[in-house]
């Protein structure tokens, strides 16, 4: 067998071992015989050139993707992927992850000092290349800013170090400081990591179901097929407003995440639905995302915010709120991008499925992630968040010094289910942004799909992009509407 990382345009080929080899006996998906790959053209099915040709009819009833790659259900185990990598990838050094955490602070302290000191009128007479400079340092300090968020996210999943109390600590200050409640946020992360892929049950980047998304548009699901294209400037107002305020509602509204609160096992979720004014957020005690076991760490989460806001309102008072703003407030909105913008397309792609609560287990659900590239500053500045997602899903305890390793070694194990897009770099993975919103607008079930498939989703759009959404008629009580009339 063989795996194949999907790239666009661009098909790598390595030999890897038959992942059915070791299966148990409570798989019941079919063995995987070709990798998902993503079409030449990232248009529509009608562009594909005459080797790849789709025949719709030839494939009806089997899983597509939304590039119409069949796809398989993985039927490796969690067992088979933590015995394949090296025992000392488990390791974790604290003096390391100290050592990581000093670098990145001393980075953000040199590029302020450097600025505050030589980027002056004093030294700099022209007002635009004052302001070109201090624009720099926003992206560079957001750049830093973000590797010290990872860090804290490291600290988050106790991969920093083999200490709890150490990771905490670490991790309190490090997101505090950049106004993130840290045992909030581990808490309702943890949970999006024991059911990644859970239509009803993750907790970020739940896509919208077809229903969901014409409701949005207030068209019944059947006629999203007779809608326009979405105008380009729609997709790109969008996709601004989700990097400037996407981090914000999140965290104040678990927009994105499930809002299946009434079924919270404690009863905290009744009346209770996303949105402001819904009662689900990371800063109340009694959000139903959490238990009232959390709730000293909730209001300690609360009280790091609190100590942080009161230091920069200090800061503001003293030396200018026009400076606070360009010395923390823009940097903090890149912090901010950077992490929606990662997280997005973490679990946003064309290639990667979504499963109804029957469908799911967490493999499957570990799986349903990608990898990218972002360089230099991916790999150093942002300690390889972006290039070891999937590893992550499946051992989230590995220190990210040791992913690249692990990585390596459970590509085997996962055969065609372990996907990359590294094709282009850093710019490949900024247009990855713009392609995954105009070709994954909301799942639905493959046409024709039966037993445990039909709990499998895939992307659909109205864009002409890729498979075309199933035809629906319309619902029953429509039908008796427009009979009466």
């Amino acid at each position: 067998m063989s795996a194949i990382t999907a790239r666009k345009g661009f098909v790598q080929q390595t030999d890897v071992l038959d992942s059915t080899s070791s299966s148990t006996t409570n798989s019941n998906a079919a063995s995987p015989e070709d990798t998902p790959r993503q079409s030449p053209s990232s248009t529509s099915l009608s562009s594909l050139d005459s080797d790849n040709d789709l025949d719709l009819k030839t494939v009806n009833g089997k899983l597509l993707d939304t590039y119409g790659n069949e796809f398989h259900l993985p039927d490796f185990t969690i067992k088979q992927i933590r015995d394949a990598i090296p025992a000392h990838c488990f390791n974790r050094s604290g003096a390391k992850g100290l050592a990581y955490v000093a670098r990145d602070i001393a980075s953000l302290a040199a590029t302020f000092y450097l600025f505050h000191t030589y980027v002056t009128p004093e030294n700099i007479s022209s007002t635009p290349a004052r302001a070109a400079l201090w624009s720099l340092y926003t992206v560079l300090q957001g750049l830093f800013g973000t590797g010290l968020w990872v860090l804290a996210h490291e600290c988050g999943h106790q991969s920093f170090s083999p200490s709890k109390t150490l990771n905490d600590t670490v991790g309190w200050f490090c997101h505090s400081a950049l106004l993130v409640p840290y045992f909030s946020w581990k808490i309702s992360h943890g949970k999006h990591h024991k059911a990644t892929g859970h239509l009803e049950r993750d907790m970020v980047f739940v896509p919208k179901t077809r229903d969901q998304y014409a409701s949005k548009l207030g068209h019944y699901a059947h006629e999203l097929t007779e809608l326009m294209e979405e105008t380009p400037i729609v997709t790109a107002g969008t996709m601004i407003g989700q990097q400037l305020v996407g981090w914000p509602l999140y965290i104040l509204a678990n927009v994105t995440g499930h809002n299946y609160h009434e079924r919270q096992s404690e009863g905290r979720g009744k009346g209770k639905h996303n949105g402001f004014g819904g009662g689900v957020n990371h800063f109340d005690p009694s959000s139903p995302l959490y238990e009232a076991k959390d709730s000293k760490l909730i209001l300690l989460s609360d009280l790091g915010l609190g100590i942080t806001l009161a230091a920069l309102f200090l800061i503001g008072s003293n030396f200018g709120w026009a400076n606070l703003a360009v010395w923390y407030f823009v940097p903090y909105l890149w912090v901010n991008h950077w992490l929606v913008a990662i997280t997005f397309l973490q679990h946003t792609d064309p290639t990667l499925p979504h499963y109804e609560p029957q469908s799911w287990n967490f493999a499957r659900g570990a799986a349903a992630t990608i990898d990218r590239e972002f360089g230099f500053i991916g790999r150093h500045l942002l300690h390889g968040i972006i290039e070891t997602h999937v590893l992550h899903h499946f051992v989230s305890t590995i220190p990210f010094y040791n992913a690249d390793e692990a990585t390596e070694a459970i590509k085997p194990i996962m055969g065609q289910h372990y996907r990359s897009n590294v094709e282009g770099g850093p710019v490949g993975f900024l247009k990855s942004i713009w392609q995954s919103a105009r070709m994954c607008q909301w799942i639905e079930p493959c046409e024709g799909a039966e037993g445990e498939n039909k709990g499998v989703l895939f992307y659909r759009n109205r864009n002409g992009l890729g498979v075309p959404p199933q035809k629906l008629s319309p619902p029953a009580e429509l039908k008796a509407v427009k009979s009466d009339l």
